[in-house]
């Protein structure tokens, strides 16, 4: 996390930087720094009234989640780029503090609300940041129209999230959506095959054979961009028009 953060933060701290376009849709530089302060400064919020036994609303739900972060990332433009980066530091270390005072307990049995998906462990909130810096990092590369790709150590840990980040976006499954197929990471720690059903009760995964099934196959930071909707890859084995309603049933956020 923390060599993501430095690679982001010396990405966007420049005026030459700081307007320019990126990979994440209409977002400028300052925008993803914007997101990046509201999305940290949500989590602090989390975090305290779960230590405070507070109730909190409920869950705001990831369907409409694209259109509230592009409108809170958009209201810190008028805000001076060294101001926001400057704030955006403060609150990743103040973030960083955080974890690092977790326990092995809280690690996994804290559950901490989070605004858009609702009570997680709070080993999901040291995910999400790498998710934010590591992948927005490469939006901002992307921006610059050079050559690049993904961290190996970022994509190797996002890996078995991206199953749960599909399982929270997928649209509704109608019975010409319904169908069986299998992931396949080819490379690093989390290599090997998942079996994925799309049933009319949603999205499923477990680890296990993808024998006669259509497969996906991905290196890790290939299926990271894929399953956040900033690239189109994989290599399909198998039936392509099962490969398309898979791929296809997925709403971005």
């Amino acid at each position: 996390m923390r060599q993501e953060a430095e690679q982001f933060f010396d990405l966007v701290d420049s005026d030459e930087a700081w307007e320019a376009p990126t990979g994440a849709g209409h977002w400028q530089v300052r925008d993803v720094v914007g997101h990046l302060v509201d999305t940290t400064e949500a989590y602090f919020v989390a975090f305290d009234a779960a230590r405070g036994h507070k109730e909190v609303e409920p869950a705001y739900g990831l369907p409409g989640m694209a259109a509230r972060c592009d409108e809170m990332a958009q209201a810190f433009r008028t805000a001076p780029r060294a101001e926001l980066v400057a704030r955006a530091r403060t609150d990743f270390d103040k973030m960083m503090e955080t974890f690092d005072g977790l326990t092995d307990e809280d690690w996994t049995n804290f559950l901490v609300t989070h605004f858009y998906m609702g009570p997680l462990p709070s080993f999901f909130y040291p995910a999400f940041q790498l998710m934010d810096y590591g992948v927005h990092s490469w939006d901002i590369r992307q921006g610059t129209g050079r050559a690049h790709g993904l961290s190996g150590e970022a994509a190797d840990l996002l890996t078995p999230f991206m199953f749960v980040l599909w399982q929270y976006t997928t649209n509704p499954v109608t019975p010409n959506d319904v169908c069986d197929i299998g992931i396949r990471i080819t490379s690093g720690p989390n290599a090997g095959d998942t079996h994925v059903s799309l049933t009319e009760e949603g999205f499923s995964y477990s680890v296990g054979e993808t024998d006669g099934l259509t497969v996906l196959e991905f290196d890790p930071g290939s299926f990271v961009l894929t399953a956040f909707g900033r690239s189109n890859a994989g290599t399909i084995r198998g039936d392509r028009a099962v490969a398309d309603r898979f791929l296809n049933i997925f709403f971005r956020i």
